[in-house]
């Protein structure tokens, strides 16, 4: 794979950030890479989830949905490739190879200590972004293509201690706060780390999806039998404004909270 530094400088958004515990919910018309240098981030791509660290990174493709909550500790390398005028790259190709679908990936050393020089370059040389960006691409993409980066596969892992009638009750009463995953660990006195692994392997979802889907169907019995206005029921299940939860309201119902209350058939691509 060769990006050339001329082409890659208009293609390639490179930055640094800290995701928040702010549970986000969304898709976009770009591919996206993430790495993290340090922390942790609950990553969910179409339902499937895994935990973004050191040494697990993620490529999402264009259009795919996820949601994601990060510890506020974390630092996080996010690349995103624009499909505009993406054609006019001579690696075009490989970057669509690289973004064909979905993935978390196993991050060796070596791209552990790269992703973490090239943060603190991004951070001090903002103008480099699309340079460095374009050596991060050919890094994973080497490695992907040599099978240095595998995808992670299926584990059996012990559920005897994950009380999720416990789980479900303490959500319940905390709707309208933060809700961390260190905290719902505690209650199976687990490691936050296997707590997610048994969580998922579990239901299906990592833990911070399950407590979306349970703050979206308190909010449907509060739109449905009660005339509480809607932002009021928002930030009751924890929403930091309506339009946030009406958005993740329509995607957990096909219905948006206020044609649900009047008991409209509405389709989402009408509204």
């Amino acid at each position: 794979m060769t990006l050339e530094p001329p082409c890659a400088m208009s293609f390639f958004q490179l930055r640094t950030c800290t995701l928040t515990p702010q549970f986000v919910s969304h898709e976009h018309s770009f591919h996206q890479l993430i790495l993290a240098t340090s922390g942790c981030t609950e990553l969910s791509i179409e339902g499937r989830g895994e935990r973004i660290t050191r040494e697990r990174g993620c490529i999402i493709p264009t259009a795919y949905h996820h949601d994601y909550q990060g510890d506020g500790n974390n630092q996080t390398l996010v690349l995103d490739v624009p499909l505009a005028n993406l054609t006019a790259l001579t690696c075009a190709g490989e970057i669509e190879r690289l973004f064909e679908r979905p993935r978390f990936f196993s991050v060796p050393r070596q791209l552990q200590d790269l992703a973490e020089s090239m943060a603190t370059q991004v951070e001090h040389y903002p103008a480099l972004q699309s340079e460095i960006a374009a050596l991060i691409l050919r890094a994973i993409y080497q490695g992907l293509h040599d099978a240095r980066l595998p995808e992670a596969m299926p584990e059996f892992r012990s559920r005897e201690r994950l009380d999720l009638a416990r789980i479900d009750a303490y959500i319940d009463t905390h709707l309208a706060d933060t809700i961390r995953v260190e905290r719902l660990a505690e209650l199976c006195a687990m490691s936050v780390g296997h707590f997610h692994a048994c969580f998922r392997d579990a239901t299906g979802l990592t833990p911070s999806s399950h407590v979306q889907l349970r703050r979206l169907d308190h909010a449907r019995a509060l739109v449905r039998t009660s005339e509480l206005p809607l932002g009021q029921i928002a930030l009751m299940v924890g929403f930091r404004d309506q339009g946030s939860f009406t958005r993740a309201y329509r995607r957990r119902f096909d219905v948006p909270p206020l044609a649900d209350r009047r008991g409209l058939n509405v389709s989402p691509s009408l509204v």
